[in-house]
């Protein structure tokens, strides 16, 4: 068996650590988007250009002056960042990592966990962005509004709790970062080498400052067209689905296994003899449309005192269309007719026979139109006062950020049954005719499609975030004793979520008509790539027609209709945190300057979960009604902190540092909502009385600052991690009646119910971060301009997977290495920049609780160019994704495909104007 789970990597990462504290080289730096820099020309003329290599000393010193482990990204003005969002702006720090779907950066991961343990803030105000859970979606930020991003990766006690992985600190710009008068602007055009469309995006800064006021207003507008095309889906499913079914199939099922793989079938092995559920073809169209602004108003009378209003808004709108045309070989009413090829030898560790190529007597053949519509608005807003009178210091803070979001999604399906053929194919799956004389072309049939249902979901979802706080600091005059800090922080969050469905049948609710009447050959077909546009369908040589959405929401929806809320399904969670803590900051000498900084944090949270539970209906008529339910809880922790650092040498330093820290669970995993899987025969449950994740953590390392303004750089980290959420099962609802999509009863089964629970026991996640900034000029005078900021993470977890079966995997989302490295050029008014990023192999997801299915290592390039014209203009050429890097995943092993998919390469051309 495959796996990123690696029982010799624990050592390794020891004798790492070893070489570290033999070579003291050290942890950690940065890699940032550009800072001004003046060059001259032979004319003598001076020149502004984008100054890479400046941005890179910037955050060394940023790094350098830090009291724990951090690492930043600068970008003091608009547009210096090269990606399409905040989140791949973000991926070439050290220990940073990123989820992406569909070619386009979503999620953050620290130092390989999941990106739910990482906390996020805007201008130090807890983000809303409307997931419902505490990860933040980085896709719906401009990260041309962005000025820099600190990554925290070891907690002081005046940090705001949260971040088990660490802290990404986000700070949009203010006027008295760069008095005076600034007007920015930029505009590109950017190609997407599968749709063939070209997106504009704009973006422009205007800021001032007037004596002791000044004011900032930025906007960026950015469209994007991405296609996917993806051959997917193809997963694992038990033969249990019909032998736990008395009947004919169960029987047929039986035989053919013995049959045609000599396999004698038992109970106790249902769920390790597995065939292929379903392959898909899909072709993917997104559509974005996103705005955000940024403002700030600053009174500074003098360098002691600044009081600033903030304001961070925006919205992101996507309409993403989604053509499917795929296999459904596990329906209901079909079995197993005949097994081509079987594979009894490469998962036999976990005792797994697959069977690769199999016909099957009654497969599910659908065609779906997809149209999924999301509007994401945010807005934050936060005041900040700093006001420095003797040897105090008093900051305040105060502010409000949140994030309303509608989703709109319909299904269009129509389906054919048919016997088919199934198998793996060398990167994923495909469905063929079988030789059955009652066997189709699922691709060219339309006729054979019955119009089932156009299934239509809405969801509201409201985040909401409040907070205020208070910090003192008094600077003493002693020689050792520095700095007393003391302060108090409180929190009010409250995510409400409104959710509903309905199936369309018939022109007018509740009609039927169109059922088992009307085919697919009745409505206008197009090629999906003609509808989309663009190339050919990338994946596989493959094409076929499907009904447009656009013709979808026109014909099948009834004028007037909105998809009902269900009371039922309806959530609300209010948490508050009331947080005080203490910082005692040291200096003193030992041979060697020694800073100290020692703090704890207590905390005190308050939840109240309200929703809807079922109970039988009072007046004593079968079925059940949904009731309003409510619960509240509380918990309280101390979290102490230490951080340290010595200069040993005026260019070596060694840190270490050490805290408790805790991620709450996710608002979504709190509520009372039960949501069904029909297909898995479960339920999945919300927990009101789920208690946070704590983890103990320490982490070592040095840093070796080098002349010519680099930096090599490495660090150890480890850390325990208690009370993980995971989804297990807590109980069994018996004599569930399950439904065909046509009205039909599909039987009577008992259904599982699971729900996130605290995990007991621990597990540790321990890891080595080695990173070097080195101008080539310090290797030789001819190579000036040259150099190379490259990181380097590798990680390792005791923490097996939530298989039901035992089978070990590591936890999900964690890999085991990451890579990431930038090759630079810069003189005079030309910079040129080539980025590789890599992430390892990782488990995506454990399927119906038992098999992992693993997201393959990722490696992608990136580029970009710039020229400046002349003092106030420069033009920018940037491409991401250039070698048109394909995503693939396997179940277990790379012999069992699960995802193929293309997602393009992205080129664009631009200006930018400084004034």
């Amino acid at each position: 068996m495959h796996s990123t789970f690696s029982r010799t990597a624990r050592p390794t990462h020891l004798l790492l650590g070893a070489a570290i504290a033999a070579l003291t080289v050290t942890a950690a730096s940065a890699q940032t988007a550009p800072v001004e820099e003046t060059a001259a020309e032979d004319t003598g003329e001076e020149i502004v250009v984008s100054g890479y290599r400046r941005s890179l000393e910037e955050a060394i010193d940023m790094k350098r002056n830090t009291i724990g482990f951090s690492d930043s990204i600068v970008a003091t003005d608009i547009a210096d960042f090269p990606e399409q969002n905040l989140s791949e702006a973000l991926q070439r720090v050290p220990g940073v990592t990123i989820e992406r779907d569909k070619g386009l950066g979503t999620r953050v991961n620290v130092r390989g966990l999941p990106s739910e343990f990482t906390f996020v803030s805007i201008n130090k105000l807890a983000t809303a962005s409307g997931s419902g859970g505490r990860d933040v979606e980085f896709d719906i930020f401009a990260s041309e509004l962005i000025q820099s991003v600190t990554v925290q990766k070891s907690p002081t006690a005046a940090d705001e709790e949260g971040g088990i992985a660490g802290s990404v600190s986000i700070r949009t710009a203010r006027p008295f970062d760069a008095p005076g008068l600034r007007l920015i602007g930029s505009a590109e055009g950017a190609y997407n080498s599968i749709s063939e469309k070209v997106d504009p995006n704009f973006s422009f800064l205007a800021s001032n400052t007037f004596g002791d006021f000044g004011v900032l207003v930025s906007i960026a507008k950015q469209q994007r067209t991405n296609r996917t095309d993806s051959n997917s889906g193809i997963n694992f499913r038990p033969i249990s689905r019909w032998t736990d079914r008395a009947g004919t199939n169960r029987n047929q099922a039986i035989a053919v296994l013995q049959r045609d793989a000599g396999i004698t079938f038992t109970d106790a092995a249902k769920n390790q003899i597995v065939f292929l559920d379903k392959v898909g073809d899909r072709v993917y169209q997104n559509d974005q449309d996103r705005l955000g602004l940024s403002g700030s108003i600053q009174y500074k009378p003098s360098p002691t005192f600044s009081l600033a209003f903030d304001a961070f808004l925006g919205s992101y709108d996507t309409v993403e269309d989604e053509y499917d045309a795929a296999g459904y070989s596990a329906s209901s009413n079909s079995t197993l007719e005949r097994i081509h090829e079987f594979d009894a030898t490469t998962l036999s560790s976990a005792g797994i026979v697959v069977l690769r190529d199999v016909s099957y007597t009654n497969t599910q053949h659908e065609f779906l139109s997809k149209e999924y519509l999301n509007e994401t608005d945010y807005r934050q807003f936060g005041g900040e006062m700093n006001w420095e009178t003797g040897n105090w210091k008093i900051n305040l803070l105060g502010g409000y950020s949140g994030a309303r979001k509608t989703l709109d999604n319909a299904n269009l399906k129509h389906v054919a049954y048919a016997p088919s053929r199934t198998r793996y194919t060398e990167t994923g799956g495909e469905t063929i005719p079988s030789a059955n004389p009652r066997t189709i072309d699922m691709y060219n049939a339309p006729g054979a499609y019955r119009f089932e249902a156009y299934e239509t979901t809405r969801e509201q979802i409201k985040d909401d975030k409040y907070a205020a706080q208070i910090d003192l600091s008094y600077q003493f005059e002693s020689p050792v004793l520095k700095r007393f800090n003391v302060g108090a922080r409180f929190t009010d969050k409250t995510n409400e979520r409104e959710y509903g469905e309905e199936k369309i049948q018939g022109p007018t609710r509740g009609s039927t008509a169109y059922v088992n009447v009307r085919t697919l050959a009745d409505s206008p077909l197009t090629d999906v790539t003609d509808i989309v546009g663009g190339k050919a369908y990338q994946a596989r040589t493959l094409s076929w027609a499907q009904i447009s959405n656009d013709y979808a929401r026109d014909f099948f929806r009834p004028d007037g209709f909105v998809t009902p809320f269900n009371d039922g399904q309806y959530y609300r969670v209010r948490e508050e945190t009331v947080a005080g803590y203490a910082m005692l900051d040291l200096e003193f000498d030992m041979s060697f300057p020694v800073h100290v900084n020692l703090g704890g944090r207590y905390v005190r949270t308050k939840v109240r979960s309200e929703g809807f539970h079922q109970v039988q209906n009072p007046d004593g008529t079968t079925g059940y009604t949904d009731a309003p339910i409510a619960s509240e809880g509380s918990y309280e922790k101390f979290l102490p902190s230490f951080n340290a650092h010595a200069e040993l040498t005026d260019s070596l330093i060694l840190r270490a540092a050490a805290s408790q820290t805790l991620i709450r669970p996710a608002l979504t995993d709190l509520a009372y909502k039960r949501t069904a899987s029909w297909n898995d025969f479960r339920f999945t449950d919300g927990n009101p009385n789920l208690k946070p994740t704590y983890a103990d953590q320490w982490e070592v390392g040095v840093e070796k600052y080098l002349g010519g303004r680099g930096i090599l750089a490495a660090s150890y980290f480890w850390k325990k991690i208690k009370g993980v959420v995971q989804n297990q099962l807590t109980g069994v609802v018996p004599d569930v009646t399950k439904y065909n999509a046509n009205g039909t009863i599909d039987g009577v089964y008992d259904f599982d119910v699971y729900q996130p629970v605290n995990a007991e026991g621990s597990y540790t996640v321990s890891g080595v971060e080695l990173n070097a900034v080195l101008p080539f000029s310090m290797i030789a005078g001819w190579l000036d301009g040259f150099g190379v900021n490259a990181n380097v993470t590798f990680l390792d977890s005791s923490l097996t997977g939530q298989s039901d079966l035992d089978i070990p995997t590591s936890p999900i989302g964690l890999s085991d290495n990451t890579y990431n490295a930038t090759l630079f050029y810069e003189k005079g008014p030309l910079s040129l920049r080539v980025s590789y990023n890599r992430k390892g192999a990782y488990v995506e997801r454990i399927e119906r609780n038992m098999y992992p299915v693993y997201r393959d290592a990722y490696g992608q390039f990136d580029i970009a160019a710039s020229y400046q014209l002349t003092r106030n203009f420069r033009v920018e050429l940037q491409g991401i994704n250039v070698g048109n890097e394909k995503t693939t995943g396997y179940t277990m092993d790379p012999a069992f495909p699960t995802t193929y998919e293309f997602s393009g390469s992205r080129i664009s051309l631009g200006v930018r104007a400084q004034f």
